[in-house]
């Protein structure tokens, strides 16, 4: 059984739309980052870009922070539109002029912080406009200890499954002439050895994206929907976005079907400890792996 909290549509598009602007924000701050030790005419006009691109998304921010009234709502929605995409657009020429970004783990962690660690920090306004905590918006208190033990019982049980549908989706992609590939992410972290960035990232990627992203799709948007009439479409809407937001042909289906079980989760539970403890499981298992079989290969 869900929380009983019901999410105000305004808020969720305005929480959706935040998340949105930082995640460009964090994206342009990367671009501007590459340049920075330098003195050249090029990198102080790239800082220069991205500064005006950083004001003016942040002015969007703070647009989106306060509750939209019927009368102000499409003034509001204008001025931030008009604030976004002039962010956009001089954060886009930066990152034109800085060329061919170089993935490293330090941009991923980065990219890690603009997102799923802003989704946390908009969290606490959200709820705060509900007249809601933690506790009560996600069940947290809901049997917890068994909540966690179930979690990450289905994080054991899903992880082979996962396994093998990843790889069979490699096959399928193969027969139809496509090229697999992992995720940018793993990539990444199979070129960069930077031991302390890569251990840091391991940890933001088990105690800071699993409660983060967990709290976007199964606490807020499969409810939200839900509470709408529209089960099926909160059942495989938010397991698709998820697995999209992921941004890898190969372990699409693999993401979308762990989506499903985290919701489904949720759902047998009512505390969104549960799928939280499961992502976390899948993903320090993932990391581990990735790791041990670099190990070996070394």
């Amino acid at each position: 059984m869900l929380p009983e909290t019901p999410w105000r549509s305004e808020a969720v598009l305005r929480l959706f739309l935040s998340a949105v602007v930082c995640f460009f924000l964090g994206s342009f701050l990367i671009a501007g980052f590459q340049q920075v030790t330098s003195l050249a005419w090029s990198s102080v006009r790239v800082g220069l870009l991205v500064a005006a691109s950083a004001g003016f998304l942040g002015a969007s921010l703070l647009l989106l922070r306060n509750f939209w009234g019927p009368r102000d709502s499409l003034l509001r929605l204008a001025l931030v539109l008009a604030c976004f995409y002039a962010g956009l657009l001089l954060g886009a020429w930066a990152s034109k002029l800085v060329g061919t970004i170089r993935p490293s783990v330090g941009q991923m962690i980065i990219s890690a912080l603009s997102l799923q660690g802003a989704v946390l920090v908009l969290v606490i306004p959200f709820l705060r406009e509900h007249s809601a905590r933690w506790s009560e918006a996600f069940g947290l208190n809901n049997r917890w200890g068994l909540a966690i033990l179930l979690g990450l019982l289905v994080g054991c049980i899903f992880l082979p499954i996962g396994w093998i549908l990843q790889n069979l989706s490699a096959e399928f992609m193969l027969r139809l002439h496509l090229k697999p590939e992992q995720q940018q992410v793993v990539q990444t972290l199979q070129t960069d050895h930077a031991s302390a960035a890569r251990a840091l990232f391991g940890v933001i990627s088990v105690v800071l994206v699993p409660p983060a992203e967990e709290s976007f799709f199964r606490g807020i948007l499969y409810p939200w929907i839900k509470r709408a009439g529209f089960p099926r479409l909160a059942l495989w809407g938010t397991a698709l976005a998820f697995a999209a937001t992921h941004s890898n042909l190969m372990s699409f289906i693999p993401l979308a079907a762990f989506a499903l079980a985290l919701t489904l989760l949720y759902e047998r539970t009512g505390n969104l400890l549960a799928p939280i403890a499961a992502h976390a499981f899948f993903n320090a298992a993932n990391m581990a792996k990735l790791y041990f079989l670099e190990s070996t290969l070394t």
